[in-house]
């Protein structure tokens, strides 16, 4: 159970890699670059502050094989059809609430405090955004305008540790933390939730 949640976040973060190229008016190539790199970095990120070495990627074809087909396949999808406006902040959606119950749950594996456990987490999370969106010249990343996104990955990853502290069943606590980060990510989509922002003060005279 727990190696397919992974598969769907990594694929969800291939597709939302080409999506964002899409977007950005990049050719099949830069889909390509920018699919790699949304689905690789938060685990990348995750396995060398771990010190876990090789990195999971350079050694594992099914994967590497996965990221290649749900690109050519969504490039392909994109050349004759046109996707919702939202498919990208979905897809999104779906990789961060994966990768970062994974990290949490690798974390926990290392023996890390649970304070580290949950930044660990929420930085895999976000990473693979973060590096998309910077490839795609977006600046500020959505991780700094979207407020409900890097706190939609605290919350999953505080519920994962909550949860493994309870010992429930890792794939079950992975599961609901996943669909819970979901959740509140497209909550904050459809409702336009934010953290209240700072008020810019008037100049004087």
């Amino acid at each position: 159970m727990l190696h397919v949640l992974y598969l769907v976040g990594i694929s969800a973060f291939a597709a939302s890699g080409v999506l964002a190229a899409y977007r950005a008016n990049m050719d099949p190539f830069g889909g390509l670059v920018l699919a790699f790199a949304a689905a690789t970095s938060g685990g990348t990120l995750r396995s060398l502050i771990l010190d876990d070495h090789p990195l999971y990627w350079t050694h594992d074809w099914v994967l590497l094989t996965l990221i290649v087909c749900v690109s050519v396949g969504t490039i392909i999808y994109l050349r004759y059809w046109q996707l919702p406006r939202k498919s990208l902040l979905v897809v999104d959606a779906v990789g961060l609430s994966v990768v970062t119950v994974i990290a949490a749950r690798a974390a926990i594996a290392a023996g890390a405090t649970p304070l580290a456990v949950i930044i660990l987490a929420v930085m895999s999370g976000v990473a693979g955004e973060v590096i998309r969106d910077v490839l795609c010249g977006e600046f500020p990343p959505l991780l700094l305008r979207e407020d409900v996104y890097a706190i939609a990955a605290l919350a999953g990853a505080a519920s994962y540790l909550g949860l493994h502290h309870l010992q429930v069943r890792a794939d079950i606590a992975a599961v609901v933390c996943a669909g819970l980060v979901f959740a509140l990510r497209m909550a904050a989509v459809h409702f336009g939730f934010h953290l209240p922002r700072p008020q810019q003060l008037k100049p004087r005279g």
